[in-house]
Protein backbone atom coordinates (compact mmCIF):
# COMPACT_ATOMS: atom_id res chain seq x y z
CA UNK A 1 0.00 0.00 0.00
CA UNK A 2 1.57 3.57 -0.77
CA UNK A 3 0.25 6.85 0.19
CA UNK A 4 0.77 10.60 -1.19
CA UNK A 5 -0.08 13.47 0.31
CA UNK A 6 -0.57 17.31 -1.52
CA UNK A 7 -1.72 20.27 -0.77
CA UNK A 8 -3.86 22.91 -2.63
CA UNK A 9 -6.42 24.87 -1.89
CA UNK A 10 -9.92 25.27 -1.85
CA UNK A 11 -11.50 28.95 -1.80
CA UNK A 12 -13.85 28.99 0.88
CA UNK A 13 -14.70 32.92 1.52
CA UNK A 14 -11.20 34.77 1.58
CA UNK A 15 -9.72 32.53 3.50
CA UNK A 16 -8.83 30.02 1.04
CA UNK A 17 -8.30 27.10 3.53
CA UNK A 18 -5.23 23.95 2.70
CA UNK A 19 -7.01 21.16 1.29
CA UNK A 20 -4.60 18.06 1.70
CA UNK A 21 -5.28 15.47 -1.45
CA UNK A 22 -4.61 11.99 0.05
CA UNK A 23 -4.22 9.47 -2.60
CA UNK A 24 -4.01 5.67 -1.37
CA UNK A 25 -3.34 2.96 -3.16
CA UNK A 26 -4.36 -0.73 -2.40
CA UNK A 27 -4.27 -4.36 -3.55
CA UNK A 28 -8.34 -5.81 -5.05
CA UNK A 29 -10.12 -5.18 -7.30
CA UNK A 30 -9.18 -1.61 -9.63
CA UNK A 31 -11.78 1.38 -8.50
CA UNK A 32 -10.84 5.19 -8.60
CA UNK A 33 -13.13 6.49 -5.52
CA UNK A 34 -12.97 10.55 -4.26
CA UNK A 35 -14.16 10.95 -0.61
CA UNK A 36 -14.36 14.54 1.28
CA UNK A 37 -17.93 16.42 -0.20
CA UNK A 38 -16.67 16.02 -3.34
CA UNK A 39 -19.50 18.30 -5.53
CA UNK A 40 -20.49 17.16 -9.26
CA UNK A 41 -17.75 18.49 -11.02
CA UNK A 42 -14.87 16.93 -8.20
CA UNK A 43 -16.29 13.55 -8.96
CA UNK A 44 -16.42 13.87 -12.33
CA UNK A 45 -12.51 14.73 -12.41
CA UNK A 46 -11.75 11.19 -12.07
CA UNK A 47 -12.33 10.35 -15.69
CA UNK A 48 -10.39 13.83 -17.04
CA UNK A 49 -7.50 12.48 -14.20
CA UNK A 50 -7.52 8.97 -15.86
CA UNK A 51 -7.37 10.32 -19.40
CA UNK A 52 -4.98 12.79 -18.89
CA UNK A 53 -2.34 10.14 -16.92
CA UNK A 54 -3.09 8.18 -19.94
CA UNK A 55 -3.00 10.73 -22.75
CA UNK A 56 0.63 12.30 -20.96
CA UNK A 57 2.28 9.03 -21.74
CA UNK A 58 2.12 7.76 -17.94
CA UNK A 59 0.55 4.44 -16.18
CA UNK A 60 -2.72 4.25 -14.99
CA UNK A 61 -2.45 2.49 -11.59
CA UNK A 62 -4.93 -1.18 -12.21
CA UNK A 63 -5.12 -1.39 -8.57
CA UNK A 64 -7.80 -0.25 -5.64
CA UNK A 65 -7.43 4.19 -5.51
CA UNK A 66 -9.07 6.34 -2.82
CA UNK A 67 -8.35 10.39 -3.41
CA UNK A 68 -9.32 11.80 0.07
CA UNK A 69 -10.02 15.35 0.21
CA UNK A 70 -9.43 16.76 3.98
CA UNK A 71 -10.95 18.31 5.82
CA UNK A 72 -13.69 16.13 4.76
CA UNK A 73 -16.41 18.54 6.34
CA UNK A 74 -15.76 21.31 3.55
CA UNK A 75 -17.74 20.59 0.44
CA UNK A 76 -15.05 20.88 -2.57
CA UNK A 77 -15.97 22.28 -5.68
CA UNK A 78 -14.59 23.20 -9.23
CA UNK A 79 -11.79 21.31 -11.23
CA UNK A 80 -8.79 22.79 -9.19
CA UNK A 81 -8.59 19.50 -7.60
CA UNK A 82 -7.47 17.71 -10.94
CA UNK A 83 -4.12 18.56 -11.28
CA UNK A 84 -2.67 17.61 -7.43
CA UNK A 85 -5.11 14.38 -7.58
CA UNK A 86 -3.02 13.25 -10.79
CA UNK A 87 0.75 14.28 -9.25
CA UNK A 88 -0.80 12.54 -6.46
CA UNK A 89 -1.34 9.15 -7.98
CA UNK A 90 2.06 9.85 -10.05
CA UNK A 91 3.52 10.42 -7.28
CA UNK A 92 2.06 7.31 -5.50
CA UNK A 93 3.08 4.99 -7.86
CA UNK A 94 6.65 6.11 -8.38
CA UNK A 95 6.21 7.75 -11.48
CA UNK A 96 7.41 11.17 -10.36
CA UNK A 97 10.07 11.38 -7.87
CA UNK A 98 10.03 14.71 -5.62
CA UNK A 99 11.70 14.39 -2.32
CA UNK A 100 10.73 18.20 -1.86
CA UNK A 101 7.01 17.50 -3.34
CA UNK A 102 5.34 19.23 -0.15
CA UNK A 103 6.70 22.30 -0.57
CA UNK A 104 4.46 22.55 -3.75
CA UNK A 105 0.61 23.47 -3.63
CA UNK A 106 -0.79 22.48 -6.83
CA UNK A 107 -4.19 23.58 -8.73
CA UNK A 108 -5.61 23.15 -12.25
CA UNK A 109 -7.81 21.81 -14.16
CA UNK A 110 -7.03 18.65 -16.44
CA UNK A 111 -8.22 18.27 -20.16
CA UNK A 112 -8.28 15.01 -21.38
CA UNK A 113 -5.39 15.25 -23.50
CA UNK A 114 -3.52 16.50 -20.50
CA UNK A 115 -3.06 20.48 -20.59
CA UNK A 116 -4.50 22.30 -17.73
CA UNK A 117 -6.80 25.14 -17.90
CA UNK A 118 -7.34 28.23 -15.76
CA UNK A 119 -9.27 28.10 -12.72
CA UNK A 120 -11.13 30.60 -10.28
CA UNK A 121 -9.06 32.31 -7.17
CA UNK A 122 -5.88 32.07 -8.74
CA UNK A 123 -4.48 35.32 -6.81
CA UNK A 124 -6.41 34.69 -3.75
CA UNK A 125 -4.97 31.11 -3.46
CA UNK A 126 -1.56 32.47 -4.18
CA UNK A 127 -1.55 35.04 -1.47
CA UNK A 128 -2.53 32.29 0.95
CA UNK A 129 0.24 29.82 -0.59
CA UNK A 130 3.15 32.35 0.30
CA UNK A 131 1.78 33.20 3.69
CA UNK A 132 2.23 29.27 4.05
CA UNK A 133 5.88 29.41 2.41
CA UNK A 134 5.24 27.00 -0.11
CA UNK A 135 5.56 27.59 -4.02
CA UNK A 136 2.65 27.49 -6.19
CA UNK A 137 1.87 25.27 -9.50
CA UNK A 138 -0.92 26.40 -11.64
CA UNK A 139 -1.83 26.75 -15.03
CA UNK A 140 -0.20 29.00 -17.06
CA UNK A 141 -3.40 31.04 -18.35
CA UNK A 142 -3.70 31.15 -14.80
CA UNK A 143 -0.40 32.28 -13.61
CA UNK A 144 -0.06 35.84 -14.40
CA UNK A 145 -2.89 36.57 -12.37
CA UNK A 146 -1.30 34.34 -9.24
CA UNK A 147 1.76 36.71 -10.27
CA UNK A 148 0.87 39.96 -8.52
CA UNK A 149 0.95 38.49 -5.31
CA UNK A 150 4.08 39.90 -4.45
CA UNK A 151 6.93 37.33 -2.76
CA UNK A 152 4.95 34.45 -4.20
CA UNK A 153 7.40 31.81 -5.76
CA UNK A 154 4.58 30.90 -8.45
CA UNK A 155 5.20 28.47 -11.37
CA UNK A 156 2.69 28.48 -14.66
CA UNK A 157 2.66 24.91 -16.52
CA UNK A 158 0.90 24.16 -19.50
CA UNK A 159 -0.07 20.43 -18.90
CA UNK A 160 0.18 17.70 -16.81
CA UNK A 161 3.37 16.20 -18.63
CA UNK A 162 5.27 19.98 -18.16
CA UNK A 163 4.30 19.88 -14.73
CA UNK A 164 5.75 16.52 -14.29
CA UNK A 165 8.92 16.98 -16.22
CA UNK A 166 9.57 20.22 -13.69
CA UNK A 167 9.03 17.83 -10.69
CA UNK A 168 11.15 14.82 -11.87
CA UNK A 169 13.99 17.69 -12.21
CA UNK A 170 13.51 16.92 -16.20
CA UNK A 171 12.45 20.75 -16.92
CA UNK A 172 13.93 23.66 -15.14
CA UNK A 173 10.90 26.84 -14.35
CA UNK A 174 11.58 30.09 -13.74
CA UNK A 175 9.07 31.43 -10.96
CA UNK A 176 7.32 34.58 -12.32
CA UNK A 177 8.01 37.67 -11.69
CA UNK A 178 5.08 40.45 -10.42
CA UNK A 179 4.64 42.77 -13.18
CA UNK A 180 6.88 45.89 -13.65
CA UNK A 181 4.70 48.48 -13.61
CA UNK A 182 0.83 48.92 -13.85
CA UNK A 183 -0.58 50.80 -17.04
CA UNK A 184 -2.07 54.06 -15.67
CA UNK A 185 -6.06 53.51 -15.25
CA UNK A 186 -8.08 55.74 -17.88
CA UNK A 187 -10.47 57.28 -15.84
CA UNK A 188 -13.33 59.02 -17.98
CA UNK A 189 -12.50 62.84 -17.10
CA UNK A 190 -14.75 64.89 -14.80
CA UNK A 191 -13.39 67.83 -17.21
CA UNK A 192 -16.16 66.62 -19.72
CA UNK A 193 -19.29 67.47 -17.29
CA UNK A 194 -20.47 70.44 -18.78
CA UNK A 195 -22.36 73.07 -15.41
CA UNK A 196 -23.38 71.09 -12.16
CA UNK A 197 -21.10 73.07 -10.13
CA UNK A 198 -22.74 71.43 -6.63
CA UNK A 199 -22.59 68.51 -8.02
CA UNK A 200 -18.84 68.69 -8.85
CA UNK A 201 -18.53 70.06 -5.56
CA UNK A 202 -20.28 67.05 -3.71
CA UNK A 203 -18.18 64.56 -5.68
CA UNK A 204 -15.17 66.37 -4.62
CA UNK A 205 -15.63 66.31 -0.99
CA UNK A 206 -17.31 62.55 -1.57
CA UNK A 207 -13.93 61.69 -3.05
CA UNK A 208 -11.86 63.47 -0.04
CA UNK A 209 -13.89 62.09 2.83
CA UNK A 210 -14.98 58.75 1.49
CA UNK A 211 -18.76 59.66 1.81
CA UNK A 212 -21.70 57.82 0.31
CA UNK A 213 -23.14 60.09 -2.23
CA UNK A 214 -27.28 60.36 -3.87
CA UNK A 215 -27.70 61.97 -7.04
CA UNK A 216 -31.05 62.77 -7.99
CA UNK A 217 -32.10 64.75 -10.99
CA UNK A 218 -34.26 64.79 -14.43
CA UNK A 219 -33.00 62.10 -17.15
CA UNK A 220 -29.43 62.82 -18.80
CA UNK A 221 -28.98 65.95 -16.39
CA UNK A 222 -25.33 63.65 -15.92
CA UNK A 223 -26.35 61.53 -13.00
CA UNK A 224 -24.18 58.56 -14.20
CA UNK A 225 -21.54 60.81 -15.99
CA UNK A 226 -20.42 62.02 -12.22
CA UNK A 227 -20.64 58.44 -11.11
CA UNK A 228 -18.24 57.15 -13.55
CA UNK A 229 -15.83 59.67 -13.00
CA UNK A 230 -15.46 59.40 -9.00
CA UNK A 231 -12.57 56.41 -9.50
CA UNK A 232 -10.34 59.38 -11.41
CA UNK A 233 -10.56 61.61 -8.41
CA UNK A 234 -9.27 59.00 -5.88
CA UNK A 235 -5.65 58.46 -4.84
CA UNK A 236 -4.38 55.55 -6.88
CA UNK A 237 -4.26 52.47 -4.66
CA UNK A 238 -2.03 51.51 -2.06
CA UNK A 239 -0.25 47.94 -2.75
CA UNK A 240 -2.06 46.06 -0.47
CA UNK A 241 -5.44 47.80 -1.21
CA UNK A 242 -5.27 46.87 -5.02
CA UNK A 243 -3.96 43.04 -3.74
CA UNK A 244 -6.99 42.91 -1.43
CA UNK A 245 -8.95 44.29 -4.25
CA UNK A 246 -7.56 41.90 -6.72
CA UNK A 247 -7.94 38.83 -4.59
CA UNK A 248 -11.63 39.65 -4.33
CA UNK A 249 -12.16 39.94 -7.94
CA UNK A 250 -10.34 36.42 -8.30
CA UNK A 251 -12.93 34.94 -6.65
CA UNK A 252 -15.88 36.00 -9.18
CA UNK A 253 -16.97 33.98 -11.79
CA UNK A 254 -15.33 36.60 -14.36
CA UNK A 255 -12.13 36.45 -12.69
CA UNK A 256 -9.53 39.06 -12.11
CA UNK A 257 -7.47 40.61 -15.29
CA UNK A 258 -3.92 41.64 -14.73
CA UNK A 259 -4.08 44.79 -17.07
CA UNK A 260 -6.58 46.12 -14.57
CA UNK A 261 -3.95 45.94 -11.63
CA UNK A 262 -3.57 49.11 -9.39
CA UNK A 263 -7.38 50.64 -11.37
CA UNK A 264 -10.17 51.71 -8.69
CA UNK A 265 -12.74 49.03 -9.14
CA UNK A 266 -16.57 50.77 -10.27
CA UNK A 267 -19.42 48.23 -10.16
CA UNK A 268 -22.67 49.17 -11.60
CA UNK A 269 -25.02 46.02 -11.21
CA UNK A 270 -28.50 46.26 -13.10
CA UNK A 271 -31.46 47.23 -10.68
CA UNK A 272 -32.84 43.62 -11.73
CA UNK A 273 -29.70 42.53 -9.54
CA UNK A 274 -30.89 40.24 -6.77
CA UNK A 275 -29.81 40.56 -2.93
CA UNK A 276 -27.50 37.19 -3.41
CA UNK A 277 -25.81 39.40 -6.15
CA UNK A 278 -25.67 42.52 -3.99
CA UNK A 279 -24.32 41.36 -0.90
CA UNK A 280 -22.69 37.84 -1.89
CA UNK A 281 -24.22 34.09 -1.10
CA UNK A 282 -24.77 31.02 -2.37
CA UNK A 283 -24.72 27.12 -1.25
CA UNK A 284 -20.65 28.43 -1.91
CA UNK A 285 -20.26 31.44 -0.73
CA UNK A 286 -18.75 33.85 -2.94
CA UNK A 287 -18.44 37.91 -3.04
CA UNK A 288 -21.23 39.79 -4.32
CA UNK A 289 -20.72 43.42 -6.12
CA UNK A 290 -20.64 44.97 -2.60
CA UNK A 291 -17.15 42.89 -1.67
CA UNK A 292 -16.23 43.12 -5.81
CA UNK A 293 -16.73 46.92 -5.44
CA UNK A 294 -13.90 47.08 -2.65
CA UNK A 295 -11.77 49.57 -2.30
CA UNK A 296 -13.76 51.05 -5.60
CA UNK A 297 -17.11 52.70 -5.89
CA UNK A 298 -20.70 50.92 -5.92
CA UNK A 299 -23.04 53.09 -8.39
CA UNK A 300 -26.79 52.08 -8.12
CA UNK A 301 -28.32 53.97 -11.06
CA UNK A 302 -32.55 54.24 -10.86
CA UNK A 303 -32.47 53.79 -7.52
CA UNK A 304 -35.69 53.54 -6.79
CA UNK A 305 -36.52 50.47 -9.37
CA UNK A 306 -34.35 47.95 -6.94
CA UNK A 307 -36.11 46.11 -5.34
CA UNK A 308 -36.53 47.40 -1.25
CA UNK A 309 -35.36 44.37 0.36
CA UNK A 310 -32.37 44.12 -2.00
CA UNK A 311 -31.53 47.65 -0.87
CA UNK A 312 -31.89 46.98 2.48
CA UNK A 313 -29.30 44.68 3.07
CA UNK A 314 -26.42 47.71 2.16
CA UNK A 315 -27.56 48.77 5.66
CA UNK A 316 -24.65 47.09 7.54
CA UNK A 317 -21.73 47.31 5.39
CA UNK A 318 -22.29 50.88 4.69
CA UNK A 319 -21.23 51.21 8.22
CA UNK A 320 -18.83 48.00 8.81
CA UNK A 321 -17.26 47.68 5.72
CA UNK A 322 -17.40 44.20 6.00
CA UNK A 323 -20.16 41.65 4.88
CA UNK A 324 -21.19 38.20 7.20
CA UNK A 325 -22.51 35.66 5.30
CA UNK A 326 -24.11 32.93 6.94
CA UNK A 327 -25.93 29.71 5.69
CA UNK A 328 -26.49 26.73 8.07
CA UNK A 329 -23.64 24.62 7.18
CA UNK A 330 -21.36 27.63 6.19
CA UNK A 331 -20.27 30.88 7.49
CA UNK A 332 -17.94 33.23 5.17
CA UNK A 333 -16.86 36.57 5.23
CA UNK A 334 -15.76 39.46 2.95
CA UNK A 335 -14.40 42.63 2.74
CA UNK A 336 -16.68 45.49 1.26
CA UNK A 337 -14.92 49.10 2.09
CA UNK A 338 -16.69 50.44 -1.06
CA UNK A 339 -17.85 54.23 -1.77
CA UNK A 340 -21.60 53.91 -2.89
CA UNK A 341 -22.76 56.14 -5.72
CA UNK A 342 -26.63 56.37 -6.36
CA UNK A 343 -28.69 58.10 -8.90
CA UNK A 344 -32.60 58.39 -9.32
CA UNK A 345 -34.97 60.24 -10.63
CA UNK A 346 -37.33 62.95 -8.53
CA UNK A 347 -40.96 61.16 -9.95
CA UNK A 348 -41.84 58.03 -11.53
CA UNK A 349 -42.05 59.94 -14.59
CA UNK A 350 -38.80 61.83 -13.73
CA UNK A 351 -39.18 65.38 -15.24
CA UNK A 352 -40.45 66.53 -11.97
CA UNK A 353 -39.14 70.34 -11.40
CA UNK A 354 -38.18 69.99 -15.14
CA UNK A 355 -38.21 74.26 -16.42
CA UNK A 356 -39.88 72.38 -19.35
CA UNK A 357 -42.96 71.61 -17.12
CA UNK A 358 -43.32 68.22 -18.81
CA UNK A 359 -44.22 66.49 -15.46
CA UNK A 360 -47.83 65.39 -14.53
CA UNK A 361 -47.31 63.22 -11.59
CA UNK A 362 -49.42 63.83 -8.66
CA UNK A 363 -47.74 64.37 -5.37
CA UNK A 364 -49.21 60.91 -3.66
CA UNK A 365 -47.26 59.51 -7.04
CA UNK A 366 -44.65 61.43 -6.19
CA UNK A 367 -44.41 60.72 -2.78
CA UNK A 368 -44.61 56.94 -3.31
CA UNK A 369 -41.89 56.66 -5.58
CA UNK A 370 -39.46 58.36 -3.40
CA UNK A 371 -40.22 56.15 -0.89
CA UNK A 372 -39.37 52.91 -2.57
CA UNK A 373 -35.78 54.35 -0.76
CA UNK A 374 -36.38 53.73 3.05
CA UNK A 375 -35.81 56.13 5.65
CA UNK A 376 -32.95 54.07 7.03
CA UNK A 377 -31.06 53.16 4.25
CA UNK A 378 -31.24 57.19 3.00
CA UNK A 379 -30.20 58.34 6.60
CA UNK A 380 -26.67 56.55 5.79
CA UNK A 381 -26.03 58.40 3.38
CA UNK A 382 -23.72 61.35 3.56
CA UNK A 383 -24.16 63.40 0.52
CA UNK A 384 -27.39 63.60 -1.26
CA UNK A 385 -27.60 66.73 -3.89
CA UNK A 386 -29.65 67.96 -6.58
CA UNK A 387 -28.74 67.38 -10.34
CA UNK A 388 -30.88 69.97 -12.20
CA UNK A 389 -31.56 70.10 -15.91
CA UNK A 390 -29.71 72.58 -17.84
CA UNK A 391 -31.17 74.45 -20.80
CA UNK A 392 -29.46 74.37 -24.30
CA UNK A 393 -28.23 78.00 -23.39
CA UNK A 394 -26.90 77.23 -20.38
CA UNK A 395 -25.20 74.30 -21.69
CA UNK A 396 -23.76 76.18 -24.52
CA UNK A 397 -22.67 79.15 -22.11
CA UNK A 398 -20.74 76.78 -19.52
CA UNK A 399 -17.20 76.85 -19.31
CA UNK A 400 -14.64 73.85 -19.09
CA UNK A 401 -14.75 72.71 -15.73
CA UNK A 402 -12.13 71.17 -14.08
CA UNK A 403 -10.14 67.82 -14.99
CA UNK A 404 -9.97 64.92 -12.67
CA UNK A 405 -6.22 65.72 -12.18
CA UNK A 406 -6.48 68.78 -10.24
CA UNK A 407 -9.35 67.72 -8.38
CA UNK A 408 -7.35 64.63 -7.60
CA UNK A 409 -4.31 66.81 -6.14
CA UNK A 410 -7.05 68.58 -3.76
CA UNK A 411 -8.50 65.33 -2.62
CA UNK A 412 -5.00 63.31 -2.21
CA UNK A 413 -3.81 66.59 0.33
CA UNK A 414 -7.17 66.37 2.30
CA UNK A 415 -7.11 62.72 2.60
CA UNK A 416 -3.45 62.74 3.37
CA UNK A 417 -4.34 65.44 6.04
CA UNK A 418 -6.74 62.65 7.59
CA UNK A 419 -3.98 59.90 7.49
CA UNK A 420 -1.54 62.02 9.70
CA UNK A 421 -4.49 63.28 11.75
CA UNK A 422 -6.36 60.49 12.63
CA UNK A 423 -5.72 57.70 10.51
CA UNK A 424 -8.61 57.21 8.59
CA UNK A 425 -10.81 58.81 6.43
CA UNK A 426 -14.00 61.11 7.70
CA UNK A 427 -16.27 58.61 6.39
CA UNK A 428 -15.43 55.70 8.95
CA UNK A 429 -14.86 58.33 12.14
CA UNK A 430 -16.31 56.60 15.47
CA UNK A 431 -17.28 57.58 19.15
CA UNK A 432 -14.61 59.36 20.61
CA UNK A 433 -12.24 60.07 17.46
CA UNK A 434 -15.14 61.62 15.93
CA UNK A 435 -15.86 64.06 18.92
CA UNK A 436 -12.35 65.02 18.76
CA UNK A 437 -11.14 65.63 15.61
CA UNK A 438 -14.67 67.59 14.46
CA UNK A 439 -14.71 69.50 17.64
CA UNK A 440 -15.58 73.19 17.05
CA UNK A 441 -16.92 76.39 18.90
CA UNK A 442 -20.59 76.95 20.80
CA UNK A 443 -21.85 78.79 18.03
CA UNK A 444 -20.90 76.21 15.05
CA UNK A 445 -22.29 73.82 17.45
CA UNK A 446 -25.57 75.94 18.13
CA UNK A 447 -25.93 76.06 14.56
CA UNK A 448 -25.85 72.28 14.08
CA UNK A 449 -28.23 71.84 16.91
CA UNK A 450 -30.75 74.05 15.46
CA UNK A 451 -30.47 72.00 12.04
CA UNK A 452 -30.97 69.16 13.82
CA UNK A 453 -34.30 70.72 15.28
CA UNK A 454 -35.38 72.13 12.59
CA UNK A 455 -35.04 69.47 9.52
CA UNK A 456 -35.79 66.72 12.20
CA UNK A 457 -32.30 64.96 11.51
CA UNK A 458 -31.55 61.68 13.70
CA UNK A 459 -28.62 61.34 15.68
CA UNK A 460 -26.91 59.45 12.70
CA UNK A 461 -27.73 62.27 10.42
CA UNK A 462 -25.92 64.74 13.51
CA UNK A 463 -22.94 62.30 12.75
CA UNK A 464 -22.29 62.38 9.19
CA UNK A 465 -22.89 66.08 9.06
CA UNK A 466 -19.97 66.17 11.11
CA UNK A 467 -18.28 63.91 8.84
CA UNK A 468 -18.77 65.80 5.91
CA UNK A 469 -18.15 69.45 7.84
CA UNK A 470 -14.67 67.88 8.40
CA UNK A 471 -13.78 66.67 4.79
CA UNK A 472 -14.83 69.88 3.38
CA UNK A 473 -12.64 71.75 6.30
CA UNK A 474 -9.76 69.37 4.72
CA UNK A 475 -9.80 70.43 1.34
CA UNK A 476 -10.11 73.89 2.09
CA UNK A 477 -6.98 72.82 4.88
CA UNK A 478 -9.15 73.99 7.95
CA UNK A 479 -7.70 73.28 11.30
CA UNK A 480 -11.04 73.52 13.19
CA UNK A 481 -14.89 73.09 11.85
CA UNK A 482 -16.55 76.17 11.30
CA UNK A 483 -19.92 77.80 11.00
CA UNK A 484 -19.30 77.67 6.86
CA UNK A 485 -18.29 74.09 6.93
CA UNK A 486 -21.37 72.86 8.85
CA UNK A 487 -23.85 75.04 6.60
CA UNK A 488 -22.13 73.86 3.64
CA UNK A 489 -22.88 70.12 5.10
CA UNK A 490 -25.91 70.42 5.87
CA UNK A 491 -27.12 71.89 2.09
CA UNK A 492 -25.54 68.71 0.92
CA UNK A 493 -28.09 66.66 3.23
CA UNK A 494 -31.39 68.46 2.50
CA UNK A 495 -32.81 66.04 0.21
CA UNK A 496 -33.75 63.78 3.28
CA UNK A 497 -35.08 66.51 4.86
CA UNK A 498 -36.97 67.73 2.20
CA UNK A 499 -38.98 64.58 1.62
CA UNK A 500 -36.44 63.33 -1.03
Amino acid sequence: MTLAVLHCRALQGMQAPEVAVEVHLANGLPAFNIVGLPEAEVRESRERVRAAILTSGFEFPARRITVNLAPADIPKDSGRFDLPIAIGILQATGQIKCDGIDQYEFAGELALGGALRPVRGALAMACRCQAAGRAFILPADSAAEAAVAEGAKIYGVASLLQACAFLNGLQPLEPLAPPEGAVAPNYPDLADVKGQSVARGALEIAAAGGHSLLLMGPPGTGKSMLASRLPGLLPPLSPQEALESAAVQSLASQGFRAECWRARPFRAPHHTASAVALVGGGSDPRPGEISLAHHGVLFLDELPEFDRKVLEVLREPLESGVIHISRAARQASFPARFQLVAAMNPCPCGYHGHPGGRCRCTPEQVARYRGKISGPLLDRIDLQVEVPALTAEELQRAAAGEGSAAVRQRVERARERQWLRQGCLNAVLQGEALERHCGSDAETLATLAKAMQQLGLSARAYHRILRVSRSIADLQGAERLARNHVLQAIQLRRLASAGG
